[in-house]
């Protein structure tokens, strides 16, 4: 099964930035969808941003214009550019992926909602942004 382990993760200052990485290994197949949710305390996890199975990126609305997603050339490492970083950012950070297998159609599409697309996590790295 695909692993993925996070990094990068800290403490700023709201207005501050920070990058993490997902490291993706063990992969046997190919990965369709990858991502980065993250749960705040008390709260559901929410998916943040992502790739779709084209290689489109996708984004949650609350982080359109200050969040960017980028992947290295063979997919083996996942980033997450965080500018403008503002309190209600502050959750623990999970890298998710989808290995597709061929065992299924093949759908492209990845919905940052859905976690049926991003059924692999990694065991998350912590983001806190003070005031």
């Amino acid at each position: 099964q695909v692993q993925l382990v996070e990094s990068g993760g800290g403490s700023v200052q709201a207005g501050g930035s920070l990058k993490l990485s997902c490291v993706v290994s063990n992969v046997i197949f190919s990965i369709r969808c990858m991502g980065w949710f993250r749960q705040a305390p008390g709260k559901e996890p929410e998916g943040v941003a992502g790739f779709d199975g084209d290689g489109r990126a996708i984004y949650a609305d609350s982080v359109k214009g200050r969040f960017t997603v980028s992947r290295n050339n063979d997919n083996s490492v996942l980033y997450l550019q965080m500018k403008y970083l503002e309190p209600d950012d502050t959750a623990t950070y999970y890298c998710a992926a989808d290995e597709f297998d061929g065992s299924r159609t093949y759908n492209s599409r990845c919905v940052l909602s859905d976690r049926g697309d991003f059924p692999t996590w990694g065991q998350g790295t912590p983001v806190f942004v003070s005031s």
